[in-house]
């Protein structure tokens, strides 16, 4: 089960948007397509209000409600967390529930350390997770720095722990849409059900820091499995 986790915003109790919830459809149906032989069901999260709010942690809270339901409904199965921005962090966050075998954060939006966050985001966690950063280098709205940094901390505590950068692009990550599905199929089917990775994954989670975490997703990745 891959359970995807749509962008939020940082305050805000209003009902969640339902462009983000459809903005995550596409990608839901390429991966359940992808993992079809394999019995994968992907679903999009419906969080309960659209923002973190702080040290509620709302988004990651609904997220570690929708694995407690996968558990319930399916039993042990194996489950991926895929967010984007707000969603990213949120996965990241509910990663270290005892279901979840791997994680996939695209454009994660992250906190820089202050006033208001005085802790670092947690990564200790993630131990025993296969984890996967996708983080468009023109990002304007989170800041692929941030998410450079926090895997750079996760890979110390966590071995596969990888990063790609897709250069030019922005925190839709739309330019190269087609190999970000790629890569995500790729990795999805890899950590849930041992597929093999594609070469530059499986070389992005061995190459030490930083390589391995500002790996470059080249153009036509997808085209390049299929043949």
């Amino acid at each position: 089960m891959v359970l995807l986790l749509p962008d939020g915003e940082t305050d805000s109790h209003r009902r969640p948007s339902p462009l983000s919830y459809a903005l995550q459809l596409p990608l839901a149906r390429a991966l359940a397509r992808a993992g079809e032989e394999d019995g994968l069901a992907a679903h999009v999260v419906r969080y309960r209000c659209r923002g973190w709010n702080a040290t509620a942690a709302d988004l990651a809270a609904d997220a570690e409600w929708a694995v407690d339901e996968v558990v319930r409904r399916y039993g042990d199965i194996p489950v991926c967390l895929a967010g984007h921005g707000m969603g990213g962090r949120a996965a990241l966050r509910a990663g270290g529930h005892a279901a979840v075998d791997s994680v996939l954060a695209m454009a994660p939006w992250l906190p820089e350390a202050g006033a208001d966050e005085p802790e670092p985001e947690p990564v200790k966690h993630l131990l025993g997770r296969q984890v996967l950063l996708v983080h468009g280098t023109n990002d304007a709205r989170t800041d692929p720095e941030l998410s450079f940094r926090l895997a750079e901390r996760a890979k110390k505590t966590n071995r596969d722990t990888c990063r790609f950068e897709v250069h030019s692009d922005g925190h839709g990550l739309r330019q190269h849409r087609a190999e970000v599905i790629a890569l995500a199929a790729d990795f999805v089917r890899g950590s849930l059900f041992g597929r093999a990775y594609a070469r530059p994954v499986s070389d992005a989670l061995a190459a030490p820091p930083p390589l391995g975490l500002r790996m470059p997703l080249a153009a036509g990745f997808g085209k390049s499995l299929r043949g």
